[in-house]
């Protein structure tokens, strides 16, 4: 038989048990997250090294790490790395040019008239003489006609008034005519004389304007679009003209030096020294034309601290165009057998300005060193590295000194990837 007081607590508990449960929540879910975090401690112990394991070794990369830390510490860091060379390398001078052409003409009639016929293509090359236009030239043979007729009758005359002036010198010989009938004889002549070469001239007018019937181009150039059809009349005083023509070749280049920058240009320019101009695109990749210095403008723009100078380029293959802009480097001068690295192996920071150089042992120095002159993606190197020494070019970020690496050869690298059947470049090459 049951004790009535056993009845009683066990009602009582059974009244109390969800306010007790909820108490108890958050104590289970406490232990619950420190449980996970101990068996995640002991994991993450476990791959890296037994606690057994000993001491850590004081000369290791990084001391108290694991072996497995310390094994991806010593492992060699890949790097491409670059051999320096002897090289000849100019000494430039960059600028922004705009193309210009020598000599730009619109073509424009020299008489009225109708345009008979427009016999070019529009944007072609033309030689001197070449004909572009042709106007209605019916006109201008008549009244060349009616000159030359003019000078016919009037030299007629001169060859009679000649005649009767040599028979009236007879006559005055012979004392039947008077030296006043002589004189108003000689007179006419010249009278006539006068009128022929009136009449010439005339002529001469009227030949010259039928020959301004067919308009022809003045100089080889390049053509622009149509201004007018034919089939139009046209007239001397017209202000839009037939079409343009523009010099393309030879053709020059325009642009401004810096006034610090003029020393080297003006000795050299002042002696007569050829000076090599190159016309690069604007990504400064590709360059489209090479010529030579021809003129230096005669005062310095106070604006800007500039001097306007002129090349001048052959554009045989028409690479240039008026009013094009182009990357202009004007070549001062050569450094002969200098030692040239990539630019990209230059790095700067609080050594300086350094380079990484790979070792016989392929661990890596920190190397400082003195630059000279940039030509495109190399730069010269007057101290701190020699002919043969391979520099770093990319994977510099993790290095250090000593740091051992595998170097891999850029150069070969590059012809490895242009060869079928090249899986991986070459590393470890030496110079």
């Amino acid at each position: 038989m049951s004790d009535p007081s056993d009845a009683r607590a066990t009602d009582s508990l059974a009244g109390e048990t969800p306010r007790r449960r909820r108490a108890r929540l958050p104590i289970l879910v406490v232990l619950s997250l420190g449980l996970v975090a101990a068996i995640a401690a002991w994991w993450i112990a476990r791959d890296g090294g037994p606690p057994s394991s000993g001491a850590p070794d004081a000369a290791s990369p990084r001391a108290g790490a694991g072996p497995g830390v310390r094994a991806e510490a010593e492992r060699p860091l890949p790097v491409t790395v670059v051999v320096a060379k002897r090289d000849d390398v100019p000494i430039v001078i960059d600028a922004l040019g705009t193309v210009t052409s020598l000599r730009t003409v619109t073509v424009r009639p020299q008489v009225d008239g109708q345009l008979l016929r427009v016999p070019f293509r529009e944007g072609q090359l033309v030689k001197p003489g070449e004909l572009l236009a042709e106007i209605d030239p019916r006109p201008y043979e008549v009244q060349l006609a009616q000159a030359e007729g003019q000078l016919a009758r009037d030299r007629a005359l001169l060859e009679n008034a000649k005649v009767d002036l040599e028979r009236y010198r007879q006559l005055v010989r012979q004392d039947a005519a008077s030296a006043q009938q002589l004189d108003t004889q000689a007179a006419l002549v010249r009278q006539y004389e006068g009128a022929l070469k009136t009449d010439q001239a005339q002529v001469e007018n009227a030949r010259l304007q039928l020959g301004y019937t067919r308009i022809t181009a003045p100089f080889a150039g390049l053509l622009g679009l149509r201004l007018v059809d034919a089939g139009n009349l046209v007239r001397a005083g017209d202000a839009t003209g037939i079409v343009t023509i523009t010099q393309v070749q030879p053709i020059g280049v325009t642009f401004s030096i810096a006034e610090k920058d003029l020393g080297p240009v003006l000795e050299r320019y002042r002696a007569g020294r050829t000076m090599k101009v190159q016309a690069l695109d604007r990504d400064l990749r590709e360059v489209l034309a090479t010529g030579v210095l021809t003129t230096l403008d005669n005062q310095i723009d106070t604006a800007t601290g500039t001097l306007r100078m002129k090349a001048e380029f052959d554009n045989e293959d028409l690479a240039l165009f008026p009013n094009q802009f182009v990357n202009v480097r004007v070549e001062i001068d050569t450094i002969e057998g200098a030692v040239v690295i990539p630019g990209a192996a230059v790095q700067r920071g609080a050594p300086g300005t350094y380079v990484y150089v790979v070792r016989a042992d392929d661990t890596v120095a920190l190397r400082p060193v003195s630059l000279g002159p940039v030509d495109g993606q190399r730069i010269v190197v007057h101290e701190g590295v020699s002919v043969g020494e391979r520099v770093v070019v990319d994977g510099v970020d993790n290095l250090r000194e000593g740091r051992r690496v595998e170097p891999i050869d850029k150069d070969a690298a590059e012809r490895a990837a242009t060869q079928p059947g090249e899986s991986r470049p070459p590393s470890g090459s030496r110079s």
